[in-house]
């Protein structure tokens, strides 16, 4: 009788063990519970940006740094007692840091195309002048050119826009004037205006 009492309290407490297991959802697996906790491994790695110094100037109008030639007609003599101003021009300037914009022309003097021998000799300086319509850098017009004022070009550089603000979009527009006077014949005069922007 003793036996049989052992033994049935024996198999109650063997019951009430695995129906304790079975309600807290594991499965004993020598003397743990498997299931019951989240396992989990990280891994990661060190991403590293390789930036350089980046600038860049273009003419809008055809997105490259080469613009459109710009033709300015004289075909009065209005024209040439008062000079002949150019359509606007606008430029964008793309720098990851602040930036200056200067401007020269390529030659003292301009090239001349036409009939008359020997060829005549127009220089840049006080026939082609310069003034800025608009500025959106973020910087400031450089003496001596302005808003509403020409200024005579020059083969030799000048700053035209001064503490530029970096970005993608920061552009500004020109104007030019030529007056040549009466003093030379018909012919093309051509010169090329050069716009560096450089990084501060």
């Amino acid at each position: 009788m003793k036996k049989i009492t052992i033994l049935i309290a024996l198999l109650l407490m063997i019951g009430a063990s695995a129906f304790a297991q079975r309600n807290r959802g594991g499965i004993m697996h020598g003397g743990a519970a498997v299931g019951s906790v989240a396992v989990s491994s990280t891994a990661s790695q060190t991403t590293r940006l390789a930036l350089s110094n980046a600038i860049e100037i273009t003419f809008t109008g055809n997105s490259s740094a080469t613009g459109a030639d710009v033709n300015i007609p004289f075909t009065s003599v209005n024209d040439y007692a008062n000079g002949v101003e150019s359509s606007a021009q606008e430029l964008k300037v793309r720098s990851n840091k602040n930036f200056t914009v200067a401007v020269k022309s390529n030659a003292a003097n301009f090239t001349y195309t036409g009939n008359t021998t020997p060829a005549p000799t127009m220089p840049v300086e006080n026939v082609l002048a310069v003034k800025v319509t608009a500025n959106g850098t973020g910087g400031s017009i450089a003496s001596p050119f302005s808003a509403t004022n020409y200024a005579t070009l020059k083969s030799s550089s000048q700053d035209l826009i001064s503490a530029g603000s970096r970005g993608g979009n920061q552009t500004f527009s020109v104007k030019y004037k030529a007056t040549p006077g009466f003093a030379y014949p018909a012919g093309t005069y051509a010169v090329d205006v050069v716009y560096t922007a450089t990084q501060q």
